[in-house]
């Protein structure tokens, strides 16, 4: 049965119409299996064009396996990788990393805001040199962040500049790229390998798909064996054309970036309308699809009891997401519900 709409995740979210509409047009007749099929070279040939370079394209099912693998791919046993404390392949991909790896180590650097910064870097590069320590060879950054924050281009540059300088290999875990891409403005290719990332992970099950991630290679000889990667994984699916016949429809419609900047809206809308509110805190810059509030435990047990969800791992905060089909007319609902109680807390 349907379901009232809630915002503790872009998750929770149907498939948007275009991704629909391209896996049904998949399914008439027969193709042939594990990629070698018109939809996923049409796809291949979208993410290229979307990014302006020859990269070399990975269909995955979901974003664990796009992180790992990719960083399994920078990475010796004996190796590093840095990422901020809260990172998802940190905090909750189950040791994913390190499994797909054979043991390289993450290196945790902490942050205020999920944001790695060239210095923390460098103090991991340059604070250890000897044999004992698990020497580091990439950095992983998430765009946007846990905290629903974007790097600025300039931030990336840094970070990519200071990487080149201490012979390390950068990947960004992009599993809401496109609501980053609505926030700057920007062009894929101008934040990616323009800026110096050398292999990303695209989400698309949060831009609206049913299922499927996308690593992309800026540097082709990085790919290197990434396809028996996959496979050993468990992650060649052997429809291949219903995993990328979605991406195709989406870039070649515009969908992905529609549908971020209504996430993004909706998110600014909702923040905008709690701002102020007696007991209520925003703890982050809102820049993304993401609002975070600090709230007391009387107003998150109300909300509660008044049927909402939200996830409060992040400092404590109350967390609220905003999909490609998040509506106005409820997001005011939620709104209405925490003035109403904010108000009473407060009397």
């Amino acid at each position: 049965m349907p379901q009232t709409q809630q915002f503790a995740s872009d998750n929770y979210a149907g498939i948007c119409p275009e991704a629909l509409r391209a896996m049904e047009e998949a399914n008439r007749g027969s193709a042939t299996a594990y990629g070698d099929d018109p939809w996923t070279l049409r796809a291949a040939d979208a993410f290229r064009r979307t990014f302006e370079t020859d990269c070399e394209l990975f269909f995955v099912f979901n974003g664990t396996a796009a992180n790992s693998l990719a960083l399994a791919s920078l990475c010796q046993s004996y190796e590093s990788i840095i990422a901020a404390d809260i990172a998802h392949v940190e905090t909750d991909e189950c040791g994913a990393p390190e499994f797909f790896s054979n043991g390289a180590k993450i290196l945790v650097g902490r942050t205020t805001n999920g944001k790695l910064t060239p210095e923390t870097i460098r103090g991991f590069v340059l604070g250890r040199t000897d044999i004992h320590f698990p020497r580091p060879k990439a950095v992983t950054i998430t765009q946007p962040t846990e905290t629903g924050q974007v790097y600025t281009l300039d931030e990336i540059r840094a970070i990519s500049a200071t990487c080149r300088e201490l012979g390390l290999r950068l990947h960004m875990d992009g599993a809401r790229f496109a609501n980053a891409i609505e926030t700057l403005g920007c062009s894929p290719a101008e934040m990616t390998w323009q800026a110096g990332v050398d292999v990303m992970s695209f989400g698309g099950t949060k831009n609206g798909m049913a299922i499927g991630e996308a690593v992309i290679f800026f540097d082709r000889a990085l790919a290197e064996g990434f396809d028996y990667r996959c496979k050993q994984a468990g992650q060649l699916a052997s429809k291949m054309r219903f995993l990328s016949a979605p991406w195709a429809v989406m870039f070649e419609t515009g969908a992905w970036r529609i549908h971020a900047a209504h996430a993004n809206a909706c998110a600014r809308h909702f923040a905008n309308q709690v701002e102020g509110l007696p007991g209520v805190g925003i703890m982050f810059p809102v820049e993304a699809n993401g609002v975070f509030l600090k709230l007391p435990d009387s107003l998150i047990e109300g909300l509660h009891a008044r049927g909402w969800r939200f996830y409060t791992f992040i400092g404590g905060s109350a967390r609220f997401m905003f999909a490609w089909d998040s509506e106005i007319a409820r997001v005011d609902m939620l709104v209405a519900d925490l003035r109403a109680l904010a108000t009473a807390d407060a009397a």
